[in-house]
């Protein structure tokens, strides 16, 4: 019956289907998820806001030709990978990296459209009712340079739900998903009054490139990740172009001086990548070297600042890296990265009350595990230990190494409040019938001074004898088991049935 009252009507291909997700929870996860999306993915372009004012027109132009109305969105995002993306209801975005490997607006036209069709034909809340975003929070995202001081590996660094939205919009696509997306895309190109034929130039491109050997890993890592090329979908588009027909805007020269701005930078912004590259090398001579050229080829860029502060910061020179960041968030106040980064070297340099503020302004433009795990200790050295708990928890979500480390902070602080959570009992008799306490230590790291108490407990639970304590010597490591005489000598089945061990205190041994 359940099953029946969701079966609805997909809007784009007119087929029923089971829709557990209504229009506004698709709109409500798309507005919820959009703007920490756009921070993970590189953020918003602004050096060059007409860009972005370009795409949104062609956007737009689409969207009125889409069998959904949709609150839609377009963006330009500021990342090298070449890549797009929709979330459910109609928020889409397109990296500057994309930009600058298509050759007319009707290419554009195409992946934008591809992008409507995901969103109109519901493929992303058909993946949430799949189940398919069961497991969120933890995502990896690459967040500069700063961060390799604390997690080298540069990833799984988002927490709580900032990683529903990159989830979505890394979820590849099924096979079906891609072809009616192709398919319903070059329809609202022909509508808009675009070329379709665009549609099959930009498929036979993507299978060019996806066929070379190592040369565009970038285009691998971004638009082949979620939107796999196939032959399949290239003759798909040939097929819906026999039947559409060919004829309609191309607009070569229009893209060509709409973008040239864009265009003109790429020599900067390759030079951010290089330096990218080789800082992932810890070569950070050559990676400042490719930092300074492309911040004096382009110095309203504040992404090329906060790389040059995140240099500074790998070399443990938090002073010289902070006057890179606050250039970097004066150029661009919207990004968290240089909030995180600054709020790093300030804690480095022992001004709480400044880090606190940095670092709270970059985690509510995207929460990272970095900034919670700060904000948690300057918590702590406050004597605010409930908010550094919340804080230590959150943070703990991550799988990275700042991760483990607020994991290791938590337990340092709760197992003396909670020693029963981190310590595992169970009774047990010899071959002689005395009684014997096992245990095992769950905390993340390693457990002394632990006390544990036998306890009688009757049909309801409550405790009606104590036995007398017992201290484990020495310290126990992260998941190792002991066994120790319970001081209860031998004891019949039934008073076996009733006990019970309470661990009344432990100590964390910090690392």
């Amino acid at each position: 019956m359940f099953a029946l009252s969701a079966c609805g009507i997909n809007p784009v291909t007119g087929k029923k289907e089971l829709q557990f997700v209504s229009t506004a929870q698709e709109i409500q996860i798309g507005q919820q998820n959009y703007a920490p999306t756009r921070q993970s993915q590189g953020g918003d372009f602004i050096v060059l806001p007409e860009v972005s004012k370009y795409v949104n027109e062609v956007g737009q132009k689409l969207a009125a030709a889409s069998d959904r109305p949709l609150p839609y969105e377009f963006t330009v995002l500021n990342s090298s990978v070449p890549n797009a993306w929709a979330l459910p209801g109609g928020k889409i975005a397109v990296n500057r990296g994309l930009l600058t490997e298509l050759d007319n607006e009707a290419e554009l036209a195409a992946v934008l459209g591809h992008e409507i069709v995901h969103a109109a034909a519901r493929h992303g809340a058909k993946a949430q009712e799949r189940g398919t975003l069961l497991q969120v929070g933890m995502v990896a995202a690459s967040i500069g340079v700063a961060m390799s001081e604390v997690d080298p590996n540069l990833g799984n660094l988002m927490v709580s739900g900032a990683g529903v939205g990159a989830q979505l919009i890394s979820t590849r696509y099924s096979r079906e998903a891609e072809l009616e997306s192709d398919l319903y895309g070059m329809r609202y190109m022909r509508k808009a009054g675009y070329d379709p034929a665009s549609a099959v130039t930009l498929q036979e491109k993507f299978v060019r490139l996806a066929e070379r050997d190592g040369q565009q890993r970038g285009w691998l890592d971004g638009m082949f990740a979620s939107h796999p090329p196939a032959p399949e979908r290239v003759e798909q588009n040939r097929r819906t172009l026999a039947e559409l027909g060919p004829g309609g805007e191309v607009g070569a020269k229009r893209y060509a001086t709409r973008i040239a701005s864009l265009k003109a930078m790429q020599p900067a912004y390759d030079n951010y990548d290089k330096s990218m590259k080789a800082a992932g090398k810890k070569d950070f001579a050559q990676a400042r070297s490719f930092a300074q050229r492309a911040a004096a080829a382009l110095p309203r860029e504040g992404r090329f600042q906060q790389l040059l502060g995140d240099l500074e910061m790998a070399e443990k020179q938090p002073a010289r890296a902070l006057g890179y960041y606050e250039k970097s968030v004066k150029l661009d106040p919207g990004y968290f990265g240089a909030y995180l980064g600054g709020g790093v070297a300030y804690y480095k340099m022992g001004d709480r009350a400044k880090a606190e503020g940095w670092l709270t302004m970059s985690a509510e433009r995207l929460p990272t595990a970095p900034a919670l795990y700060y904000l948690g200790r300057i918590a702590k050295d406050n004597g605010q230990t409930d908010q550094a708990l919340k804080y230590y928890r959150a943070a703990a979500e991550s799988q990275s190494e700042i991760g483990k480390q607020a994991a290791a902070e938590f337990v340092i602080i709760d197992v003396g409040r909670n020693p029963g959570e981190y310590v595992a009992t169970a009774a047990q008799q010899d071959a002689q019938g005395r009684v014997v306490l096992r245990l095992q230590n769950r905390a993340p790291l390693a457990l002394a001074d632990i006390v544990i108490s036998p306890v009688f407990v009757d049909a309801a639970g409550r405790v009606v004898q104590q036995g007398r304590a017992v201290r484990i010597r020495g310290a126990l490591k992260s998941g190792e088991q002991a066994a120790v005489d319970a001081g209860l000598g031998v004891l019949p089945q039934e008073r076996m049935q009733s006990l019970r061990f309470r661990v009344d205190s432990a100590r964390a041994v910090e690392p």
